[in-house]
C-alpha cells in the first residue's frame, strides 16, 4: 500500500535497518515478554526521534513521527505501544528545555546524555487526565534535606524493564498542608527503592513491558525535580497538555499501522472482490488521513484546547473504524489464514487496545459535547 510504503520510507530515513531486523523476527517472538524489539529500537537510534538536533536527536516533525509510528505498528504493536510513552515524554521534556530555559544544570546535562547513551524514558504519569493538572500525579513527594522522597506506583508502566530513566509527575505536599504542588521528577531506573513487578497478564502487547513500577521512599535530589515556579505556575500544565496531544496522536498511529498491515495483505493477495478490496482500502486510508490531518496541524507545543479536541476527535474516529476494518480484513484473508497463521488474528485483537488508553470515549463524551457547544474542554 502506498501509504505504508511512504511510512516505511520515512522510518528507514530515521532508523536505517530497523524494519528489516524486526521483520526477520517471527511475530510471536516480537510480541512475547522479553522481546528484543525495544533493544532493536534503541540500537537503531529510535530514542532520538522527537529530541531536538541540538541535543543529538532527529528533531522529527509531527507528520514524520506519525509515519514512523505507522511503519512500526505494521510490524510490532508491542513496540509502538511502548515507545509512544518515550516519545511523548521526550516531546515534553525537551520543549521545557528549549522554550523556557528554566532547567537546572544537572537537568540539562542529563538531557544531553539521552541520545548518545540511547536512554529509554518510561512515563510515570496518569496519562489520561487533562484539566488544570492534565496528568494527575500518581506519585507523592515528601520534602527532605537536599531533595524529596517519592512514594507511589504506576501500573501499567510501559518500558518498565528497559528504561534508563523514569519521568514521574509528582505531588509535592508541604508541611503546612494545602493544595499539593505539581512537579516532574527525573528518576534513574537503578535508584534505591524503585522496583519493577509483574502486572501485565495478557499475551497481547506483552512485548511492551507494561508492568508495575513501585517507588518506596525513593530519594530524588532537588535539582532533578522540575517545578512550575511562582513566575510561571501554569507552565507544566501547558507542557502536559502538549504531551497529551503527542501521545494520543502517536498511539493512534501505532494501532492504525497494525490495521493497515492487514489491509495491505488483503490488497496484495487480491482477496475478495475488487469492490470489497477497494472499500476496505478506502476506509483504512480515511482513518490514516484523519491522523495525518492532526499531525499536519500540530505545532511544536500544541497545548491549547483546540489541539486537544482535534486529536481526541481523530483518535475516537479511528478507534471506531478499526474494529470494522480489521474484521473485514480477517474475513477476506479467509479461514485457512486464520487457522494457519495466528499472527493475523493477534494483530487484529491488539488493535482493540486503543479503546483502553485514557481518556475513554465514555469519559470524554460530556466534556467534548460541552466544548462543541462553545464551552471549555475539561477532561476529568
Amino acid at each position: 500500500m502506498r501509504s505504508l510504503d511512504a511510512a516505511r520510507t520515512v522510518c528507514e530515513r530515521f532508523h536505517p535497518g530497523l524494519l528489516k531486523e524486526l521483520e526477520q523476527i517471527p511475530y510471536t517472538e516480537r510480541e512475547r515478554p522479553g522481546s528484543p524489539v525495544i533493544d532493536l529500537f534503541r540500537i537503531h537510534g529510535g530514542v532520538g526521534l522527537l529530541i531536538p538536533e541540538a541535543y543529538g536527536g532527529h528533531g522529527a516533525a509531527p507528520l514524520e513521527a506519525l509515519r514512523v509510528q505507522l511503519a512500526l505498528g505494521a510490524v510490532s504493536p508491542s513496540l509502538v505501544a511502548a515507545v509512544s510513552m518515550h516519545h511523548f515524554t521526550a516531546a515534553m521534556l525537551y520543549s521545557l528545555a528549549v522554550k523556557s530555559g528554566r532547567l537546572t544544570g544537572a537537568q540539562t546535562e542529563l538531557l544531553h546524555r539521552i541520545v548518545p547513551e540511547q536512554q529509554v524514558m518510561a512515563s510515570g504519569w496518569a496519562e489520561g487526565r487533562t484539566a488544570q493538572n492534565i496528568l494527575k500525579p500518581a506519585v507523592t513527594a515528601r520534602p527532605v534535606e537536599g531533595g524529596f522522597l517519592l512514594s507511589g506506583s504506576k501500573k501499567p508502566c510501559s518500558l518498565s524493564r528497559s528504561m534508563s530513566l523514569l519521568t514521574a509527575s509528582i505531588a509535592i505536599h508541604g508541611e503546612e498542608g494545602g493544595e499539593p504542588e505539581l512537579a516532574l521528577a527525573l528518576v534513574p531506573a537503578g535508584a534505591p527503592g524503585l522496583s519493577v513487578h509483574d502486572f501485565w497478564g495478557n499475551d497481547l502487547l506483552a512485548g511492551a513491558e507494561s508492568e508495575e513500577v513501585r517507588l518506596e521512599d525513593v530519594f530524588v535530589p532537588a535539582d532533578m525535580v522540575v517545578r512550575a515556579g511562582a513566575d510561571d505556575p501554569t507552565r507544566l500544565d501547558d507542557l502536559q497538555s502538549a504531551g497529551f496531544v503527542w501521545f494520543e496522536m502517536l498511539i493512534s498511529a501505532g494501532y492504525a499501522g497494525s490495521a493497515a498491515a492487514l489491509v495491505e495483505q488483503v490488497v496484495e493477495r487480491k482477496r475478495g472482490s475488487v469492490e470489497e478490496r477497494a472499500a476496505l482500502a478506502v476506509d483504512m486510508e480515511a482513518a490514516l488521513a484523519l491522523l495525518e490531518g492532526v499531525a499536519r496541524g500540530t505545532g511544536a507545543e500544541p497545548g491549547d484546547e483546540e489541539s486537544v479536541a482535534r486529536v481526541l476527535v481523530a483518535r475516537y474516529a479511528v478507534q471506531n473504524a478499526l474494529p470494522d476494518i480489521v474484521g473485514r480484513a480477517l474475513e477476506l484473508l479467509g479461514g485457512l489464514e486464520f487457522i494457519n497463521n495466528p499472527a493475523s488474528a493477534q494483530v487484529a485483537a491488539a488493535t482493540r487496545a486503543l479503546a483502553f488508553h485514557p481518556p475513554s470515549r465514555i469519559a470524554a463524551s460530556e466534556p467534548l459535547l460541552a466544548y462543541f457547544g462553545g464551552g471549555p474542554l475539561v477532561l476529568a
